[in-house]
């Protein structure tokens, strides 16, 4: 089943990173979330893709401390990093 558009260019950012430890960190993210995201959920992911690779990745594994704006279940559940695999 295709994906719409919006979702669609979401999972090639998300996967399409530079480096393939990021790439399965958000990709596997976005995979594993996406079909439960209602718009705001949408606008997170959004704005987490905007983000530099090193500082995402840092949050997840939280290493660093990750700006308010993305406080929250979505965070939460990426900082699991369950949903990762190889």
């Amino acid at each position: 089943m295709s994906l719409p558009p919006r979702l669609a260019r979401m999972k090639f950012r998300a996967w399409h990173r530079g480096t393939r430890e990021a790439d399965y960190m958000i990709g596997g993210y976005f995979d594993r979330y996406h079909a439960e995201w209602v718009e705001e959920d949408m606008q997170w992911f959004e704005a987490l893709l905007e983000a530099d690779d090193v500082d995402v990745m840092a949050w997840a594994l939280q290493s660093q401390s990750v700006p308010e704006r993305f406080h929250g279940p979505m965070l939460e559940k990426f900082q699991r990093i369950d949903y990762v695999t190889i």
